[in-house]
């Protein structure tokens, strides 16, 4: 589900006639009340439309064709913002349909015991429950979401993430994570399923994206509060002036009594009903832009509280890193030849199944010449690494080789009765110092030399780091490496600071620390030792590719995987803070210059001398206030495009935004009204509908 194909949902003809249908369908009472401001102004187009039926009654033509108006734009004042919110609603229900056509009937091969020979039945996915398992091959769909627990295979993800490219997914680390859908390309792999039927990824992401299930953010509630409160102040002022006009008439013994129709018609145009109309809408187009960066924000409050963090975590592994470190050179010692220790290094990796395993016996057979071989063809028993042992190896016939952390195989040479050389000790500090990590291969009580391994940082993310700081956001990264090691791979990644040698407790408590000295603290991870740290940021970034415990800490889900994805989610943050503000101050400023509109027209019947304040020359009293009302609807439409792609974020100081907030939408506000009201009224005059009201 790629942004671009996202993007094509804005204005697609079936998302605008669903729209349309649905405008009318939101005119019922029970949906408007949920929106205070609007619900006004749907009472008062309901008494409007009583009082058309009650002049009909009385034979009252004369004010018939006004009062008919008035109704009529008031009623379109509603369905254009419930079409602001169906359209947006529609991009999300739109995008919702699009990940519903991938989503399949899939059979899974359900194992009776977890490992590969066991006896399988074809069972349908929908059955699957919480830790069952299931082979899939190559050219099988994944039926259900689930860990790998054996077996390695690329798989092809783009049901989910839109990009074509495969990934590998493997047993252990932190990219044993399934998604159901998703189906494997090549070898084999056997998963437990870790959730229950109806609940996977896909049915989550579906749900979430489905705009109409989205909850008010606190900020918009706050603002619902202030907005429905002027629009309070502006209902009593209004009610209180017609019997103001009537003790005015009375009074002076001339004059007319100001309408109910005119008071309505001058609530609706005093009430702050241009943001009224378009609140829900900005709210749910900042979650659709989420999407189309292909985040999945599992809460609407997540997107408002990106736009103000300040300051980023980030685990090292699989975040900043690509995760699986790679042998890059093999380091004879003295007295030993090059080729005497890449064939020790192969042969103490060839049953080695991790990345790095992998990697030092393709850097051997790549690099070095040596031929592919199997233990079973050398009669070799393979030592598998233990957290005790930190080293793993091989047994051939009269040779014992082992490999592993520096320390591991001191304390093993030492044993055999041999002594570990200074010079490998310089080696390995060495490696440290330039953020690589130094693997030792000894034979018996002899150290032969060093692998260096190296944790490759992905490309690009220096100049990204240098966008947040940019932006204000300090960027920490912790990670379980010694300081050398984490101070090499912090400067070569261009981030603020580090932390080395870090617990998933240290991640938490620097994470607290923080929000208590007033931080918004944001975390990126991928792995389940990331998933406390995750759960207590404010803002949890976990990368699809991780585990399902960050998954399901994390806030925000990043489909591509990539760590600085951050930035795309604080612009998309500030981008809803500044549209949501822009739009305000807009409906404000507007109310303001609609006041110099209907206001004078409004009680010139009671005051005549009120008609000197008709300072932009609209032609009869009934046509200005008639323009107000039809400007007032019209305006909301030609918003909505602002409403639902944003007001632009620029990296610029929050001064000169504020400035430039206030020049374009406080200023622009005043002056758009005066325009537009101005030309309804000549359109009015020319039809000939002005004069006859």
């Amino acid at each position: 589900m790629a942004a671009s194909t996202a993007t094509q949902f804005t204005w697609n003809k079936q998302i605008i006639k669903a729209a349309l249908i649905n405008s009318v369908l939101k005119l019922a009472p029970t949906l408007q009340a949920k929106n205070p401001i609007m619900f006004t102004v749907y009472v008062g187009s309901i008494i409007s439309t009583a009082l058309i039926f009650e002049e009909i009654l009385n034979k009252d033509y004369q004010g018939l064709q006004f009062t008919a108006a008035i109704t009529v734009w008031l009623w379109i004042t509603l369905l254009f913002a419930n079409f602001a919110e169906a359209i947006a609603e529609g991009r999300g229900k739109a995008q919702a349909q699009s990940l519903k056509k991938t989503r399949r009937e899939i059979m899974g091969k359900k194992l009776h015991n977890p490992n590969r020979d066991s006896e399988y039945e074809v069972v349908s996915g929908a059955s699957l429950k919480i830790n069952d398992y299931v082979l899939v091959e190559s050219g099988d769909f994944i039926p259900s979401d689930g860990v790998v627990i054996a077996g390695i295979a690329t798989v092809n993800e783009s049901a989910v993430t839109g990009e074509s490219a495969p990934v590998i997914r493997e047993a252990g680390g932190d990219r044993d994570s399934v998604t159901g859908g998703t189906q494997v390309i090549s070898d084999w792999l056997i998963i437990k399923i870790t959730v229950e039927p109806g609940q996977t990824f896909l049915d989550r992401m579906i749900s979430l994206i489905e705009g109409a299930k989205r909850h008010k953010t606190p900020n918009e509630l706050a603002l619902t509060i202030l907005l429905a409160g002027l629009t309070l102040v502006f209902l009593v002022v209004c009610a209180t002036l017609l019997p103001f006009s009537i003790y005015s008439v009375q009074a002076i013994g001339s004059g007319t009594v100001v309408s109910i129709t005119v008071l309505i018609a001058l609530f609706v145009c005093l009430a702050p009903t241009t943001i009224g109309g378009l609140l829900s809408a900005i709210g749910i187009a900042g979650m659709d832009r989420m999407i189309q960066a292909n985040i999945i924000a599992l809460s609407s409050q997540v997107v408002e509280t990106a736009g103000d963090i300040d300051t980023l975590i980030l685990d090292k592994t699989g975040t900043i890193t690509l995760g699986n470190r790679q042998a890059t050179e093999f380091i004879p010692l003295t007295g030993v030849s090059i080729d005497e220790f890449s064939d020790a290094a192969q042969l103490a990796s060839l049953a080695d199944e991790t990345p790095e395993g992998r990697s030092i016996v393709i850097l051997a057979k790549e690099k070095y010449g040596l031929r592919g071989r199997t233990i079973s063809d050398i009669g070799a028993t393979f030592i598998p690494f233990t957290a005790q042992t930190r080293m793993s190896g091989a047994n051939l016939p009269g040779r014992q080789i082992r490999k592993g952390a520096a320390t591991a195989i001191q304390e093993y040479v030492t044993q055999q009765g041999g002594t570990f050389p200074k010079e490998a000790s310089d080696v390995v500090d060495t490696i440290s110092r330039q953020g690589s990590t130094a693997l030792v291969v000894a034979e018996g009580n002899r150290v032969l030399g060093i692998v260096n391994l190296k944790d490759i940082v992905k490309g690009g993310i220096k100049e990204r780091f240098g966008q947040l700081r940019r932006m204000g956001i300090r960027t920490v990264m912790v990670t379980g490496d010694n300081q050398l090691t984490a101070a090499a791979i912090a400067a070569e990644a261009g981030v603020d600071d580090f932390i080395a040698e870090a617990t998933p407790e240290a991640k938490l408590k620097l994470i607290r620390k923080l929000q208590a000295e007033g931080h918004l603290v944001a975390m990126t991870g991928d792995g389940t030792n990331d998933a406390p740290a995750l759960a207590q940021a404010d803002v949890a970034l976990a990368m699809n590719s991780g585990t399902q415990a960050a998954k399901e800490a994390g806030n925000l889900i990043d489909l591509d995987s990539s760590p600085t994805k951050l930035i795309e989610v604080v612009e998309i943050g500030k981008q809803l803070l500044m549209t949501r503000g822009s739009l305000t101050t807009f409906s404000l400023a507007n109310d303001v210059s609609k006041n110099f509109a209907i206001i004078p027209a409004a009680f010139t019947s009671t005051y005549p001398a009120l008609d000197a304040l008709n300072i932009m020359h609209l032609s009869t009293p009934n046509s200005a206030i008639l323009s107000a009302v039809i400007f007032n609807a019209i305006i909301i439409v030609l918003l909505i495009p602002l409403a639902l792609h944003g007001v632009k974020y620029k990296k610029v100081p929050a001064e000169l935004i504020l400035r430039n907030n206030i020049l374009i939408y406080g200023i622009g506000g005043i002056i758009l009204p005066f325009i537009g009201i101005k030309l309804i009224d000549l359109l009015l005059v020319t039809l000939n509908i002005a004069q006859t009201m």
